[in-house]
């Protein structure tokens, strides 16, 4: 496409829709008729500028023109407690249920990489060697020692909002990295499974396993499934880039991206559930079973959120991106 023809072509049409656009002018029935018909002539001429001769200067007056225009002719929209509660009720869970043929997988094969590294650790006493010295092990594993004690180091409120902290950027930073491919996603996964099959491992060849799941269990159902989720999204993202399905690749990496960011704030509310458990629960003086119990309570009652509310709202049509109105206009693409 020839720019400065197009520009040419349509300059008047531009500078007509700034015109009526003007602060202060109050439009007649014609104008009005008139600035939605621009409008939509100029979304278009956006969408096919931005596909074919990129412009950055043109592209940012006409995206500027687009939005104002769409600000007079749909008026401005604010977020309200209906917004968020539409969020969680159905965008949030309609994601996640949405996203599952990812994070379901990742989930098994996560947690089966993990159960091989324990094994791998507790049944190869050379392979403990390597991992530290013998009284550096039997000071970690001992009762009383750093395992058990690393959830009541610190107090609970406070502990629990550092645990918080760290759980929500590693899924921010799993949804985030996916766009890299999933290659980060992967890596950031392989680092936690690791973590866990060496505290398995260990814990198993002292003979204190069931100690060990009994500190994980409580808090870490909930908190991994988060984990999970994230990382299942941030892959989806990735696979995106090599498949973008009937669509644009740009058009459906947003649309994954805007779902992606979605799941962000909603699992950063899940991971708060899973550190109040972990700072409170975990450490505290109820028996085993009662807090994993608390702990099969939440999981279950996270995968019931997801798959009651969520797949209902996902067989609605419901896809966890934002609402049309506030999605940037799209040029139609053939299937």
């Amino acid at each position: 496409m020839d720019l400065d023809v197009f520009v040419t072509a349509h300059r008047a049409e531009w500078d007509r829709l700034d015109h009526l656009l003007g602060r202060g002018r109050r439009l007649t029935g014609a104008e009005a008729d008139e600035l939605v018909t621009l409008y939509q002539r100029t979304a278009t001429h956006l969408s096919v500028i931005q596909s074919s001769a990129p412009d950055p200067m043109l592209t940012a007056r006409l995206t500027q023109l687009v939005a104002r225009a769409r600000a007079m002719v749909t008026g401005t929209r604010r977020a309200s407690w209906r917004d968020a509660a539409a969020f969680f009720t159905a965008g949030f869970p309609a994601a996640v249920y949405r996203a599952r043929h990812w994070w379901i997988p990742t989930a098994l094969l996560s947690t089966l990489l993990g159960a091989l590294i324990g094994w791998w650790v507790a049944a190869h006493p050379e392979v403990q060697s390597a991992l530290g010295a013998p009284d550096h092990l039997r000071e970690m594993t001992r009762p009383g020692g750093q395992y058990e004690t690393y959830y009541s180091s610190h107090p609970a409120a406070s502990f629990s909002a550092q645990v918080w902290t760290n759980n929500a950027q590693a899924a921010a930073v799993c949804l985030v990295l996916g766009a890299f491919l999933g290659i980060p996603v992967l890596l950031i996964l392989f680092a936690n499974m690791l973590n866990l099959g060496l505290g398995i491992g260990l814990m198993a060849s002292a003979g204190r396993l069931d100690v060990f799941l009994g500190l994980i269990l409580p808090h870490g159902l909930l908190e991994l499934t988060a984990v999970f989720v994230a990382a299942g999204t941030g892959l989806r993202l990735g696979w995106t880039l090599v498949d973008p399905g009937p669509t644009t690749r740009r058009a459906a990496l947003a649309q994954q991206g805007r779902a992606a960011i979605g799941m962000a704030i909603g699992l950063a509310l899940v991971l708060f559930l899973s550190g109040l458990i972990e700072g409170f629960v975990t450490p505290s003086g109820l028996p085993t079973w009662a807090r994993i119990g608390i702990g099969v309570v939440a999981e279950l009652a996270f995968l019931a959120y997801v798959y009651v509310l969520g797949g209902r709202a996902a067989r609605a049509g419901d896809t966890g991106d934002v609402e049309e109105a506030d999605r940037p206009a799209e040029l139609p693409t053939a299937a």
